[in-house]
């Protein structure tokens, strides 16, 4: 992109962000028209889309403009990071307003309030837009066809519209005929907007194809680390090894004499919590990337590390161990029934501890972000799944306004959750004031390996009973481990939300409960990761009812089948359930779709065929982010060491958009999860994280990857979570095929801990 380029797109989109922000808002989403064009007023980065002959457009409402030429533009709010939003969501709004795909432009949405949450995580866009968008494209359809209405004078709701047309089965127009006076109409109200029905869509729930995949296939897609502009710099940050330290002393006299070198200076820390405010540092900012790199590594530096320094896994995970049988820090979360009766009167019972180590984010690019500082205000370009938290969070380190911070959202190479924590815009935007030009920050694989936003380790204590059919009469589990809430509070913290995720809300019916959680301190930054706290509980609940058909001697299929009870919706054992931001008696979890998960995978993996000799099978089932997940896997053994044959997985997600993309995440999903069943810790000694790279921190190679096979059950109901439900049947499905091939019971992750992989 040339330099004028580059800056026209910058001073047009903060004329566009301001101009957005000062809408007056009423109904959902604060959306409203504007009555006329704004000639060559570009809303927000056009990252790809239909090519557009005319620069003239007229606001519909906040997500739709129409050009003269009949071009909608349609923004999309949310963040790129290969899960297809930014086709998921227009695909939604272009169906309800009757476009024509071809010639629909996406717009890159800025970090602005008005459009209401832009944060992508919690596999939340479909399911918390899917209906906002739909009522924002009916909105522009209805605005189209009551400017036909006036101009042909007929009842509006003789009008049909569709395919970018408009008739009234004697007159016809097209949306550039229409625009200008379509543009003058009030927005109406959106909650008597009357919806598509589901046999009239066109493009909800059909694969159409990803409108930025050209741009990828063809590199020409712009990501957080090919940010360009005029005059900018680059830096090279090093960090307090250890969560807390603080700088002593600094020597920078051989890392300024680095060829290309400008200059070296200090990021001041602030006390923990750690939130996403920048880490203590020391930046070496150069003309280019490698002489920061190297200046860096001239660097000689002191520091005080602070109490975390003592942090090492091997104590810490035995003090996790440890604080199921200590009563002090334990809280009581449910109790139900009579525990203790029930296991001195069972057939069998099952005592185990399942541990899941710390994880990394590891998206493909790490962190990065550019950043100018000019007269007050800051402007970011950032691989964010949250700019409007990037907008807060540089606003507070710089002290200035949030309208005074604009952010830009670039197409993100993996995200995970990791990109929803702004420290590295913060720092970005901190030194882009302290140099007085632009500053473009990159971390390199080991700054996004040690100083990650850590997933918890966490040890989980299962004990279960069971009778002399089979049935499970109690249930009791401790759960120890590091609150995301240690990010934002007291290293003791506990986040209410973390424990409705697999913990309390499991799906059995079981008539003796008792749950308890251990108050852990936290040593490390702990954030949420791509399922959260579900991989740890999926791991532990799927392990155990492996365990637990085993010595029942009842296949597992049946045993699942069993355990999960008569169809009903479950009610919560807690009365704080989260139900993931959702009303429960809108989305309940109901156990016929669970059982109809786990039937459908095991059907289709051949369950219930003659088995290979020496292959074992594996089955588990989770409820995450609404969605009903079951996976089944096959394993054999090679001598010790285990090989995934094959992973069977049914999702049933509700309304689904886009199969293609739905299913391309479910198949990333698969091989995350087997990242994290087979290879993948994280372990720290003196404070420190251990691993560096990929060589100490592995992921799963293409040769190691399975066989991947995804079915995808029909639902009619509003859509569900579908980014991070995959993950946490994968580990449990895995290491209970272990088992059933004549491996040994896996109770530690990863399984490389303890066979060859």
């Amino acid at each position: 992109m040339s330099e004028q380029k580059r800056n026209d797109v910058s001073l047009l989109n903060r004329r566009q962000f301001l101009q957005a922000s000062g809408v007056a808002g009423s109904g959902l989403l604060l959306g409203a028209p504007l009555l006329q064009a704004k000639p060559s007023a570009v809303p927000m980065d056009v990252l790809s889309g239909a090519k557009s002959n005319s620069e003239d457009f007229l606001r519909l409402n906040l997500f739709v403009e129409l050009a003269l030429d009949g071009t909608v533009r349609i923004v999309c709010h949310r963040s790129e990071m290969g899960q297809g939003i930014r086709t998921g969501l227009p695909q939604v709004l272009a169906d309800e307003m009757g476009a024509d795909w071809n010639k629909v432009q996406v717009i890159q949405g800025q970090a602005n309030r008005e459009y209401g949450s832009q944060n992508t995580d919690g596999s939340r866009s479909v399911r918390d837009f899917y209906l906002p968008m739909r009522k924002m494209g009916a909105a522009a359809r209805e605005m189209l066809r009551q400017a036909a209405a006036k101009k042909w004078a007929v009842d509006a709701g003789q009008i049909n519209v569709a395919n970018h047309q408009l008739s009234d089965g004697k007159n016809t127009a097209t949306f550039a005929e229409m625009a200008t006076l379509a543009a003058q109409q009030s927005l109406p109200n959106l909650d008597s907007l009357k919806l598509k029905a589901k046999k009239d869509f066109n493009y909800i729930g059909k694969p159409i194809d990803g409108i930025d995949m050209p741009a990828f296939i063809q590199g020409k897609a712009e990501f957080g680390v090919d940010v360009e502009l005029p005059d900018m710099v680059h830096a090279s940050i090093e960090r307090s090894p250890v969560l807390g330290g603080k700088l002593l002393s600094l020597d920078d006299k051989e890392a300024l004499a680095v060829p290309g070198v400008i200059r070296v200076e200090k990021i001041q820390g602030r006390p923990l919590p750690a939130a996403f405010n920048a880490i203590e540092g020391v930046a070496v900012i150069a003309s280019n990337t490698w002489a920061a790199q190297q200046g860096r590594k001239k660097l000689k530096l002191k520091w005080d590390l602070g109490a975390n320094q003592t942090h090492g896994s091997e104590g810490y995970n035995k003090t996790l161990a440890a604080s199921h049988d200590i009563e002090e820090g334990s809280l009581k979360l449910f109790e139900q029934g009579n525990v203790q009766k029930a296991f001195k009167t069972a057939e069998h019972i099952v005592e185990a501890n399942y541990f899941v180590p710390y994880l990394a984010h590891a998206s493909m690019e790490p962190p990065a972000a550019t950043a100018i500082f000019k007269d007050g205000h800051c402007e970011v370009w950032a691989c964010s799944q949250t700019p409007q938290s990037a907008q807060r969070q540089v606003a507070g380190s710089l002290g200035i306004k949030p309208e005074n911070v604009t952010v830009h959202v670039t197409y993100l190479g993996g995200g995970f959750g990791r990109k929803s924590k702004p420290d590295f815009v913060a720092e970005a935007a901190l030194l882009a004031k302290q140099i007085g030009k632009p500053v473009k920050v990159i971390w390199s694989r080991e700054d996004d390996i040690r100083h990650d936003y850590l997933h918890a380790v966490c040890d989980t204590q299962l004990k279960a009973a069971l009778d002399k059919n089979g049935k499970i009469t109690a249930w009791q589990g401790s759960a120890a481990l590091p609150s995301i809430g240690s990010t934002f509070g007291p290293a003791d913290s506990m986040a209410g939300w973390e424990l409705d995720q697999g913990f309390t809300d499991f799906p059995f019916e079981v008539a003796n409960v008792e749950l308890h959680r251990r108050k852990i301190n936290a040593h490390m930054r702990i954030g949420w990761l791509r399922s959260v706290i579900n991989i740890p509980m999926a791991f532990a609940n799927g392990s155990l009812m492996g365990e637990l058909a085993a010595a029942a001697k009842i296949d597992a299929k049946a045993f699942w089948l069993q355990s999960i009870g008569e169809d009903r919706s479950i009610k919560p054992r807690l009365s704080s359930y989260s139900n993931y931001g959702k009303n429960i008696a809108e989305y309940p979890n109901d156990t016929a779709r669970a059982k109809a998960v786990i039937e459908k995978a095991c059907a289709n993996a051949g369950w219930n065929d003659p088995r290979e000799a020496g292959v074992g099978f594996g089955l588990s089932y989770h409820y995450s982010f609404l969605a009903h997940v079951a996976v089944v896997a096959k394993v054999v053994m090679d001598g010790k060491s285990p090989k995934i044959l094959s992973l069977h997985c049914v999702a049933d997600a509700g309304q689904v958009v886009n199969p293609d993309r739905v299913k391309s995440q479910l198949e990333g999903a698969m091989i995350f999860g087997t990242s994290i069943a087979m290879y993948s810790e994280i372990t720290t000694k003196d404070g420190v994280v251990e691993q560096g790279n990929f060589d100490g921190y592995r992921l799963a190679r293409m040769s190691e990857c399975p066989d991947i096979h995804i079915d995808i059950i029909e639902a009619d109901d509003a859509p569900r979570g579908v980014g991070e439900p995959g993950v946490p049947p994968v580990a449990p499905a895995i290491t209970n095929a272990i088992a059933d091939a004549g491996g040994p019971r896996i109770r530690r992750l990863p399984v490389a801990k303890t066979l060859p992989v």
